[in-house]
């Protein structure tokens, strides 16, 4: 069995999704996240993109805020579905293999990766 050092990881995304009912819940959680935390704010999308099957935001973290962001979401999701993945230089196993998931667990459009 191969180890892989955790130092490969540049950086970590957040992905917070959301149906039309719910796009205002997660706008204002987007403001709090950019409040509280020192992260970078993706813009909103209304419609999937990529190998997102929802509408979606994203947050890119630096490794070191993770334990302090991360256990943040998992109390304050509200119900929202989020993808959280490292950056390591491999799209596909980030996505698919080394990711963590708040709420509903979705499926990806892994072919966006071809």
């Amino acid at each position: 069995m191969e180890t892989v050092p955790a130092e490969k990881i540049v950086d970590y995304h957040v992905h917070v999704y959301f149906g039309p009912d719910e796009r205002e819940t997660a706008v204002a959680l987007r403001e709090e996240i950019g409040q509280r935390f020192e992260v970078i704010l993706g813009r909103v999308w209304d419609k999937p993109v990529g190998p997102h099957p929802k509408a979606m935001f994203q947050v890119s973290l630096m490794p070191a805020e993770f334990p302090k962001i991360v256990p943040w979401l998992m109390m304050n999701h509200h119900g929202l579905s989020m993808l959280i993945h490292p950056e390591s230089g491999n799209d596909l196993e980030d996505h698919r293999d080394n990711a963590l998931w708040l709420g509903e667990k979705l499926d990806l459009v892994l072919s966006a990766f071809d």
